[in-house]
């Protein structure tokens, strides 16, 4: 049994071992042990975390401004920490149960199209140069948040209309996107990027050499698009791609190969129909009953 570590000693050699198994998603779990877990628990032994010291961490978060959603991505991590370090013989057993926030009412939040107009509006008008082309990707391709912030010029295929995504989250895909935002990104490429770039979005002080946040610039464009930070988060573009294409009557079978799900059922969580769509399918099909 190897002797009591404290978290801080724990979540590194976490991420040491992550990194020799082929972990997956490592820099997205390294970013958060070291923003939130990190400061929080810091030098508390691992084996004495409780319930109370989670529920506490969950309240530091909502009081900083996080959604129940992205606080359950926090919250995934330290589980996962939790049940490696049982497998590495670190911990006897898990040492408390982590009880994550119901998403359902959030993840039926979606954008409508005067929203989403706003919202880029608002995005076009904020400091933040790579606000606006994040929102539009995002609504354009449905990708998730690192698979655009890691994004790589030469990845991109205006004229094809794709995108190549090497480290998606299930297994390299080519992602499709929209004829607009094909236009948009060729223009954007002639003139904001510079020879030589690799990454689209890119940070000179990031060890990754990509920006790896976007939340203060997303969270003042949603506020000043009048929209509720509290049910809009970065998910919420993802979600709005989704909908909207199974809203326009596309089969789900094209809707997963769009949005990268692994399965079908995955993709039956975003079908959250409006009722103007459910209207226009009751008419299609009181058309068919009634015949010639």
């Amino acid at each position: 049994m190897t002797p009591t570590l404290s978290f801080h000693q724990a979540a590194q050699t976490y991420l040491e071992n992550l990194a020799l198994e082929d972990g997956r998603n490592i820099p997205i779990k390294t970013r958060q042990l070291k923003q939130e877990l990190i400061p929080f628990f810091g030098e508390l032994p691992l084996n004495q975390i409780n319930r109370f010291d989670v529920e506490r961490f969950k309240r530091h978060l909502l009081e900083k401004g996080l959604s129940p959603s992205t606080v359950n991505r926090y919250l995934a991590v330290l589980s996962h920490l939790f049940h490696k370090a049982v497998e590495w013989d670190w911990l006897v057993k898990i040492p408390c149960k982590i009880v994550k926030y119901k998403e359902d009412n959030i993840r039926s939040v979606y954008l409508s199209p005067e929203e989403m107009t706003r919202l880029i509006e608002s995005a076009r008008h904020d400091p933040c140069p790579v606000i606006e082309p994040f929102i539009r990707i995002a609504l354009g391709t449905a990708m998730r948040r690192m698979e655009i912030l890691s994004l790589q010029i030469e990845h991109i295929d205006c004229r094809g209309r794709e995108i190549y995504i090497p480290k998606a989250k299930c297994g390299a895909r080519t992602q499709p996107m929209t004829a607009s935002l094909s236009q948009y990104l060729s223009d954007y490429l002639q003139t904001q990027t510079t020879p030589g770039q690799v990454y689209l979005f890119p940070a000179a002080r990031s060890k990754t050499g990509h920006r790896m946040e976007i939340e203060k610039p997303f969270y003042r464009v949603v506020e000043r698009a009048g929209l509720d930070r509290r049910k809009v988060c970065r998910h919420t573009l993802r979600h709005t791609a989704i909908t909207h294409l199974v809203q326009a009557g596309v089969d789900l079978p094209t809707v997963q190969r769009f949005s990268g799900h692994r399965s079908i059922h995955m993709v039956f969580r975003y079908s959250h129909q409006s009722k103007d769509h459910l209207h226009w399918a009751l008419d299609q099909m009181e058309s068919r009953l009634k015949g010639p």
